[in-house]
């Protein structure tokens, strides 16, 4: 009998202790809120991010609450817009310090795109997924990110593969595919001097999107490396003019940081393949 009661006061605590522990998170979550409402929407977000009032306004949120992860994601973006990335990583560690699983892997594209430190943006992402798993960064899988890390660090092969199964994983999910993670894997192609590979997989992005110039540029090098050197000059022409028409990459990001193997002042300087 004693037992009964010893279990049926265990279960009243443990149920108490719940519906406690649910209105605690319901009043901290509006006081959340609260505090976004009063020194986001209706102050930071009032004013363009390049404007003082921006920080002024965040900064009286977060001395009423620091423990709000997105007041320290908001504090940090404009400066990773204008490139002062040491003090754009420090308050956004702070943010991954209170939901790493929210801002995590964004931390990693981040790092990979913006500061461009590919050794650490690589380590980041590939913590984020054996913690949490895989998931979509700017219309991405982390895996694409990796990819360009690994390429721009030499690793070619593990870049190859990297690209090679994240879109075997997409098409085995059926999902779309984002033209660029085609781009990079013909990249990755053309930097193992895989040329035929790198043309097949830069034919599939550009009936994707026919005009895209940077493309065009690379296909360009590997005709040309397969001796087929009118069909490179040809092309080559063309994509400079689609270059100058604007049809190059168009990720959101691409505004304010050119992306690895974005093809920019190379149309300028005259490649080789144009002189013959």
């Amino acid at each position: 009998m004693m037992f009964y009661r010893i279990l049926l006061s265990l279960i009243i605590i443990s149920t108490l202790s719940c519906q406690s522990q649910q209105i605690n998170n319901e009043n901290s979550k509006e006081r959340e809120e609260e505090i976004i409402n009063t020194y986001l929407k209706n102050g930071a977000w009032q004013y363009h991010y390049l404007e003082k009032e921006w920080d002024e306004w965040i900064n009286k949120g977060i001395a009423e609450d620091s423990t709000i992860a997105y007041l320290w994601q908001q504090k940090a973006m404009p400066l990773w817009k204008t490139k002062k990335y040491s003090e754009a990583e420090r308050y956004f560690k702070k943010a991954v310090a209170l939901k790493p699983q929210e801002y995590l892997c964004r931390f990693g594209f981040l790092k990979c795109i913006f500061s461009q430190d590919y050794a650490e943006a690589k380590e980041i992402l590939e913590s984020y997924i054996v913690q949490y798993g895989s998931t979509f960064e700017q219309d991405h899988p982390l895996e694409f990110y990796i990819g360009i890390c690994q390429l721009q660090l030499r690793e070619y092969d593990a870049a190859l593969q990297t690209f090679s199964k994240s879109l075997a994983a997409q098409r085995a999910r059926n999902e779309p595919i984002h033209y660029l993670d085609k781009y990079y894997h013909a990249v990755a192609y053309y930097e193992l001097k895989k040329y035929e590979e790198a043309i097949t997989v830069l034919d599939e992005v550009l009936e994707e999107y026919p005009e895209f110039a940077d493309a065009q540029y690379y296909k360009s090098f590997c005709l040309y490396n397969t001796g087929k050197t009118n069909e490179a000059i040809e092309i080559m022409k063309e994509g400079k003019k689609n270059f100058q028409k604007g049809y190059t990459f168009n990720e959101d990001s691409s505004f304010y940081e050119v992306y690895p193997y974005q093809v920019t002042w190379q149309w300028e300087a005259l490649p080789y393949i144009l002189k013959n």
